[in-house]
């Protein structure tokens, strides 16, 4: 599955402060009856976004989002608990394109990353100062560049560098999923064969 290309991404964010949001409480596990991607950002934080009886909560961040946020920005340990792609599934529907915290579990790193997510781990120092902007001025646009690797605050001119692995990159920025890099070098690979025969 092709994934749309990540090069420059600038939005209004969504500030999720809390630590150690799980994935069952990104996405609940009586939602994961299906194994296609498609309709799990209707539940994104179902049982957050909810009251027992189906009504909205007023005071959960995502039910005052305009909808057309990018970036969600987390607290530390986003995305432990159980391993379940879903959660990542859930963002991408919804229509993150990333997410920001000081620290991301493992395995939801990788689930991200192959589902056209980007982890984008900054410093306590760096998210202390989203944080601070975001709630002295009811808001606040970040911009992430994956090319150069940075995140930054446009309106105050902060900025830092994330990690990244390259290959990961590489294929974000082309919109590639495993299979797409492949073919990309498909030529180099037949190359390489007709190579290895010759040497026989």
């Amino acid at each position: 599955m092709s994934y749309r290309k990540f090069t420059i991404e600038e939005s209004t964010a969504v500030i999720l402060s809390e630590e150690n949001l799980d994935t069952d409480q990104i996405i609940p596990a009586r939602f994961l009856k299906t194994t296609t991607r498609e309709g799990f950002g209707e539940n994104l934080f179902y049982d957050r976004r909810f009251d027992s009886n189906g009504n909205k909560e007023k005071g959960f961040v995502l039910n005052s989002a305009k909808g057309s946020e990018t970036i969600l920005v987390a607290g530390r340990n986003f995305g432990c608990g159980s391993s379940r792609e879903h959660a990542a599934w859930a963002l991408a529907d919804w229509g993150f394109r990333a997410v920001v915290s000081t620290f991301f579990a493992d395995i939801f790193r990788s689930n991200a990353l192959n589902n056209g997510l980007v982890p984008v781990q900054v410093s306590d120092r760096f998210l202390g100062k989203i944080l601070e902007y975001s709630e002295k001025n009811n808001g606040i646009t970040l911009k992430i560049n994956l090319m150069e690797k940075e995140i930054s605050i446009p309106v105050t001119g902060d900025s830092e560098n994330f990690e990244i692995n390259s290959y990961k990159q590489n294929c974000l920025i082309n919109g590639y999923d495993d299979i797409d890099y492949l073919a990309s070098n498909l030529k180099e690979i037949e190359e390489y064969e007709v190579y290895k025969l010759s040497s026989l």
